[in-house]
């Protein structure tokens, strides 16, 4: 009978330092973070794409006609 008491109390204790853990909240606040800063990459690469692109087809153009 105490090692049933025993190993019951050992459960309840693990249980409750698992339940204090804060560590795997802090591992989702970062991934978070890192989910937002790829969306306002992803959205700026959106947004300027075509400027982009049109800048470096002018290079390239002024390259041609530089050759």
């Amino acid at each position: 009978m105490l090692g049933l008491i025993t190993r019951l109390q050992t459960r309840v204790t693990d249980l409750n330092a698992f339940c204090q853990d804060k560590s795997g909240a802090t591992a989702i606040e970062y991934g978070l973070i890192a989910a937002g800063i790829a969306v306002a990459i992803i959205a700026a690469v959106f947004a300027l794409g075509d400027e982009v692109k049109g800048f470096f087809e002018d290079i390239q153009t002024q390259l041609g006609a530089a050759n």
